[in-house]
């Protein structure tokens, strides 16, 4: 990609970002999508922190997001994706399944909408689809996660979640049988966050 197409595609990323950011004012109005105090930072604290995860994923071709919510990480992945993988979101609330759609189309961003409890939709994805990246925000304690992305993780995704305070608490849950590398890196937009970096064991896929 040339200087000048690369300069228009950052500048064309920036744009879709901004229209995420005022239909997030205007949906955060009527649902909770975000904390109220990060509303007038959402730049850095959420697209600036879920777009980290793009530098250590690697090449990737199908990536999913567990728990989307307001589309955190999986949706600003899928807007500042240069590489023509494709972002698959798992969300159950209806009302945020309805955001991630508007945020979509007036994006213009192709991303795959799967409605439904976790643990019934994405065993059912990993039968049909082989997973690079599998990642979640705010979502569970680590021992729920894991067994939330288990379906995907041992189809040799990379794990990728967000975590803040009380990670070490919540690693010291899990049980050896897991049979985990797990990885820490910290975060470069929070000082208390980390990134859980997991694979199983044997894994020998691209990222981190």
């Amino acid at each position: 990609m040339s200087a000048q197409k690369l300069a228009a595609a950052k500048a064309e990323t920036i744009h879709r970002l901004k229209i995420y950011g005022e239909l997030l004012r205007k949906w955060q109005a009527k649902i909770n999508l975000i904390g109220p105090s990060t509303l007038d930072d959402f730049w850095l604290r959420h697209f600036e922190d879920s777009h980290q995860l793009a530098e250590l994923a690697g090449p990737w071709s199908e990536w999913v997001d567990l728990g989307s919510g307001g589309g955190f990480p999986g949706l600003v992945i899928a807007i500042t994706n240069a590489g023509g993988g494709r972002v698959h979101l798992v969300e159950s609330d209806k009302r945020k399944v309805a955001f991630l759609r508007e945020v979509s189309r007036e994006t213009q961003t192709d991303v795959r909408i799967h409605v439904g409890r976790i643990e019934a939709v994405l065993p059912s994805l990993c039968r049909q689809i082989k997973f690079d990246v599998v990642s979640a925000r705010a979502l569970a304690p680590m021992d729920r996660l894991i067994d939330y992305a288990r379906p995907a993780l041992k189809n040799g995704a990379l794990g990728l979640f967000l975590k803040g305070k009380g990670l070490n608490a919540e690693l010291t849950r899990l049980s050896s049988d897991y049979n985990l590398e797990i990885r820490i890196i910290e975060s470069c937009t929070e000082p208390d966050g980390r990134i859980v970096a997991v694979r199983e064991q044997g894994c020998q896929t691209g990222g981190v």
